[in-house]
């Protein structure tokens, strides 16, 4: 029998979540499948996402919430939780914050074989690899990644402004609104400083942002790797100096002199701190596939974190970038252009400010500047922020 203290907890915190606003994967998600798995970077809004689900869907079955570092699990595991909650009549399972279990692949592996009837959903930190370890899960979980709030999200969520996504087509006809707004670009900027995380309105958001960053370098990256504190403060380190200069174009053997490892090393480094969401690796459209490109340059993973990691005082160009590649990589696959920015299916971009021009696009076919600091487009001259209403 489930220990009625379990109950008790979730019960608070779904009594106290909002279901007024749902993240862009909340429908998206196919929930009746019999495992889910939800990862992504602390902050991003994947434990709400499972309260507001439990909330919606309590009447239909039964339903337990647990976070994977409660005491019980100090002399209890995840498979005898859950053939508790089965002989009890539970049909939906959900775990926050797996990774905090020990041996979460193996126990979830086992429950997956031994409730056939039992939905599991679990989210983790993004570093996690399902495929690593002696359990295999690629072939049993549902695997999603979230990624924070689009420009778009932010309006809904902080400003109670209700916009429907556009396809990349859409915005480059220009056809991106924000009915509800007279001038989109104070909102813009408010976005770029704080707007990517969904806490980012509570006290002490600079703060708490401090902290988030220090728990992934510290903790989440350490804990995957199996990592020496030597080594983790190397990383620390790389980020720092990355941080100074992205978007940065990586010289591997210059970056690890400076930080005093091998050549080698600086890939997997790199690899961490984009998983864990720190930052975002532009890689050339050699392969045709995702990630098999040669890396090109190396950005914060999003403008809040260019505030955060520079005092305040990130250089305006890089924010302008660093913004497009964090909208657009959502839904569509963003590669370095050999002539421009960026380049998206069949589609060029130079993105600056509003005194942009057009030289290094002018004999390119399908190719756009995009431009901030503007409020409408005209012709292949799109605003910046309208790319921010893809997700």
């Amino acid at each position: 029998m489930v220990e009625e203290h379990l109950y008790q907890a979730m019960n608070e915190l779904v009594t106290t979540t909002s279901t007024g606003f749902y993240r862009y994967l909340y429908n998206e998600i196919l929930w009746e499948a019999r495992m889910i798995g939800l990862v992504g970077p602390r902050g991003v809004g994947k434990s709400t996402m499972l309260l507001q689900r439990i909330k919606e869907q309590s009447g239909n079955g039964k339903y337990l919430y647990v976070t994977a570092d409660n005491l019980f699990f100090s002399n209890h595991t995840l498979t005898q939780l859950a053939d508790d909650f089965v002989k009890d009549g539970g049909t939906h399972l959900f775990i926050d914050e797996v990774h905090k279990y020990h041996e979460w692949s193996r126990e979830l592996k086992n429950i997956y074989d031994s409730h056939p009837k039992l939905h599991t959903v679990f989210t983790g930190s993004s570093i996690l690899d399902i495929m690593k370890g002696e359990a295999d899960l690629s072939r049993r979980a549902l695997m999603y990644n979230m990624q924070g709030l689009s420009f778009r999200e932010y309006l809904g969520l902080n400003h109670g402004i209700n916009v429907r996504t556009y396809d990349i087509e859409e915005i480059l006809a220009g056809k991106a609104v924000l009915s509800d707004v007279e001038h989109p670009l104070p909102l813009m900027r408010d976005y770029l400083i704080k707007g990517y995380y969904p806490f980012s309105q509570e006290p002490g958001f600079r703060q708490l942002l401090q902290q988030m960053i220090t728990l992934a370098l510290d903790v989440d990256i350490p804990q995957y790797t199996d990592m020496r504190a030597s080594t983790a403060n190397k990383i620390k380190l790389m980020l720092s100096i990355i941080a100074g200069l992205a978007p940065y174009k990586p010289n591997m053997t210059n970056l690890a002199a400076e930080i005093g490892v091998s050549k080698n090393s600086i890939q997997d480094y790199l690899q961490y701190l984009n998983r864990a969401g720190l930052v975002a690796l532009l890689r050339d459209s050699v392969g045709g596939l995702r990630l098999l490109g040669k890396m090109e340059k190396v950005y914060l993973d999003n403008p809040n974190l260019m505030y955060a990691l520079t005092e305040g005082q990130p250089n305006v160009g890089n924010i302008r970038e660093t913004f497009f590649f964090n909208q657009m990589r959502v839904k569509n696959q963003v590669t370095a252009s050999a002539t421009s920015d960026f380049r998206i299916k069949e589609y060029t971009f130079e993105v600056g400010g509003r005194g942009k021009g057009k030289r290094q696009i002018e004999n390119v076919d399908n190719a756009f500047v995009v431009k901030d600091d503007i409020e409408f487009a005209h012709g292949n001259v799109i605003p910046l922020w309208m790319f921010g209403l893809n997700y």
